[in-house]
């Protein structure tokens, strides 16, 4: 559909959601999104690029003329799961307003209520609490798609493949123990877990020579582009207002304890605490997949030059909650593994289930149906290889 196309339909219906590829007739996707956010400013705007027009794509999105893009080529999964997410929020911001609209109105029939009638005043707060519970479940549900749709584009991130396969995800995991090992309250672990999985959001651009290079081979050209890389993720990271105490953080994930890292020479904990918390938990990951040395590390030889980094490299403190994580110090686990064919509706998922390639199927916490488990079903059998689902023990909807 060319662009003149596109603009008759959005003039005689409602869409709620345009998709436009970046290479166009007339005019590029960048310029047509942007007439639509300024004609049709809740339209969803998504934008299918290549890599050579990624400078375009970083533009859009800081002038916040798209939602998300996507690269080219893509995986028709992917495609279909970021469509189905865009729909999802739009329609649970929609949800949301009506809610507040709700309780607004409820609010002020409430003034007008005479104090005489008791009965109506209770059966009336009855109803408030029901519409303000309602609310709060609308928001714990937009959060858990927010974090859902950052898991979904550190996916999209790790499509480069190489070394960068599933490192996001075990760095995350490893950042969300030590933060709760040192007892941080849960939104400064939420954004460290955010900054765990974004924290190669500035290497997109990166050659794919460049991301197969270990940091001790680099060129001096080739660490000069890789020391602005966490500059790069605090500059896409800054239209979005929810996610600049993950952009901090990513910004020192190189800072060293003892002052020598980069970019700011930051010192002690004069460096955000989830950024000495990212800055173990990613080189722990980069020393055994090969990002590091041009030798890969076996787990127990990187445990131990991440522990001899105690107090010059490293926050001794992580160190010691790092530490306790090996040793299986623990807390109990509520969880367990099932087959595909074991799941039954209602069972809501303690781990992030993953294809063989390394793509997120589902989230953690996602509460399983009948229609979700049929497709894992149907997925898993023409893949030839077993899923790996992990379910909470005790835990049903």
């Amino acid at each position: 559909m060319t662009s003149p196309d596109a603009y008759d339909l959005l003039e005689k219906e409602a869409v709620d959601l345009a998709i436009s590829d970046m290479r166009m007739p007339v005019m590029d996707g960048a310029v047509f999104l942007a007439h639509v956010r300024a004609r049709w400013p809740d339209t969803i705007r998504l934008l299918l690029t290549g890599y050579a027009d990624m400078q375009s794509t970083i533009d859009a999105i800081n002038r916040g003329e798209i939602f998300r893009y996507i690269t080219k080529p893509w995986n028709d999964n992917d495609i279909v799961l970021v469509v189905k997410q865009a729909l999802e929020r739009k329609a649970l911001e929609a949800e949301k307003k009506r809610l507040e609209a709700l309780t607004l109105r409820q609010n002020e029939e409430l003034k007008s209520l005479n104090a005489s009638l008791e009965i109506k005043v209770d059966e009336r707060t009855i109803d408030l609490r029901k519409a303000h519970a309602s609310l709060l479940s609308v928001n714990d549900k937009l959060k858990t798609n927010f974090l859902t749709s950052i898991k979904v584009f550190s996916n999209v991130i790790e499509m480069r493949g190489g070394k960068l396969v599933g490192h996001s995800r075990r760095v995350a995991d490893l950042s969300r123990k030590i933060a709760k090992k040192l007892n941080l309250d849960s939104k400064e672990t939420q954004e460290i877990f955010v900054a765990s999985l974004l924290a190669d959001i500035g290497k997109i651009g990166f050659s794919d020579e460049l991301l197969a290079t270990p940091v001790s081979q680099m060129n001096g050209e080739q660490l000069g582009q890789f020391h602005k890389h966490t500059l790069r993720a605090e500059q896409l990271l800054m239209p979005l207002q929810d996610l600049q105490g993950s952009a901090k953080i990513i910004r020192a994930q190189h800072e060293r304890f003892d002052g020598r890292g980069f970019p700011d020479g930051l010192e002690g904990e004069n460096i955000p605490i989830g950024a000495r918390i990212l800055s173990l938990s990613s080189d722990y990951d980069n020393l055994q997949n090969g990002s590091l040395l041009q030798k890969r590390m076996h787990a127990e030889d990187a445990q131990a030059l991440i522990i001899r980094g105690a107090g010059n490299r490293y926050d001794e403190k992580v160190v010691a909650a790092f530490k306790q994580i090996i040793s299986n110090k623990t807390d109990e686990i509520d969880d367990q593994e099932i087959s595909t064919a074991q799941i039954q509706p209602g069972m809501i998922l303690s781990a992030d289930v993953i294809s063989k390639e390394g793509m997120l199927l589902l989230p953690t916490d996602y509460v399983l149906d009948q229609h979700v488990i049929d497709k894992l079903r149907l997925f898993e059998h023409p893949a030839g290889s077993k899923l790996v689902i992990r379910v909470h023990s005790n835990r049903r909807k």
